[in-house]
């Protein structure tokens, strides 16, 4: 109870700091409006700017949009012309909570396992090919490897076989839910074509996760496996799966559990780049488009959202040691 007190001032100050930020941009939120139709005057313009509120102080604006944002209203969105809210919650992130659930997902099933295999196989071929790899995929930046496989993938292997389309996740705004009700195309189909195009955003944005916890995985075990208890365990005659599974993987997964903890808000924070590259229309892409328009209500509810994401995972983070650790209590 206390840390979810603590993290009222702490949401408090983040957005104290998003929406300066933001007011600091240079420009005018209404420039791209007066490029689209120069015929504008400028007392038109005045109006626009004390409608939207643009001719007060920023703390002034700040006071009423947090007015407001308690109550659920982060105004409207003048690129989309909806409510902010309407688009941020409920159009864009249920697709990135798909996106980045399925990273999450593919970076722990891979890296856990080959960490311990590189762990157990210490100095081996193996063990250093995976030690490379994890370097290498740690060391790629995002955008870059995204732009490699869209090159790969949709634009020269499709010259030699049809693999994916150039812009993988374009359509899947344009997904007729509709022809699953109505039985023209079966729910499999669907999924199925979902699937098939989150195939390399997905991997995308789980590369770097994927390498990384791979190599804390393999850290922490070897650092586990040299504890005293483990070789009294194996001083037993217990087997060694039981040795590696029972007594020792069980605490070398606590700094595993903060680091995916830490990780899930990054991984969001991530899809903004990944979702612009892949044309993706989640809420990582609504993010990127706003700062461009300068749509700050858009912007404004989106960061929010990731500030309130990444103080819940710390907290949760801490909490799941006393589950991952009977040793640790809170008092």
């Amino acid at each position: 109870m206390r840390r979810i007190l603590q993290m009222i001032p702490l949401l408090f100050a983040a957005s104290v700091v998003i929406f300066t930020l933001l007011a600091l941009q240079p420009g005018d939120p209404l420039d791209e409006l007066r490029q689209q139709n120069p015929r504008i005057t400028a007392e038109q313009l005045e109006q626009l700017r004390r409608a939207y509120g643009l001719d007060q102080p920023v703390y002034v604006r700040y006071f009423k949009w947090l007015g407001r944002a308690l109550q659920g209203d982060f105004g409207q969105s003048r690129t989309y012309a909806s409510p902010a809210a309407q688009l941020v919650f409920c159009q864009r992130l249920p697709r990135t909570l798909i996106l980045s659930g399925a990273a999450l997902t593919l970076a722990l099933l891979v890296a856990i396992p080959v960490g311990i295999f590189s762990a157990v196989r210490q100095y081996s071929r193996a063990d250093y090919a995976i030690t490379f790899m994890s370097f290498v995929g740690f060391s790629m930046p995002v955008f870059f490897l995204g732009i490699l496989l869209l090159f790969v993938f949709a634009v020269w292997l499709p010259e030699q076989l049809p693999w994916f389309p150039r812009f993988p996740v374009q359509s899947i705004s344009d997904f007729q839910w509709v022809q699953v009700t109505s039985g023209e195309i079966s729910f499999f189909q669907f999924i199925g074509d979902w699937v098939f195009k989150l195939v390399l955003p997905v991997l995308a944005l789980s590369t770097i996760q994927m390498a990384a916890w791979t190599r804390y995985m393999r850290a922490s075990l070897l650092e586990v496996l040299n504890q005293d208890y483990v070789r009294t365990a194996r001083a037993k005659g217990l087997g060694e799966r039981i040795v590696l599974y029972k007594h020792a993987l069980r605490n070398a997964l606590i700094p595993i559990v903060t680091l995916v903890g830490l990780a899930i808000p990054g991984v969001f924070g991530g899809a903004v780049i990944t979702e612009t590259i892949f044309s993706y229309p989640g809420m990582g892409r609504a993010i990127f488009d706003s700062l461009v328009e300068k749509d700050y209500n858009v912007a404004m509810a989106a960061l929010a959202f990731l500030a309130l994401l990444t103080a819940t995972f710390n907290l949760l983070a801490d909490l799941m040691y006393a589950v991952v650790d009977p040793r640790i209590r809170y008092s």
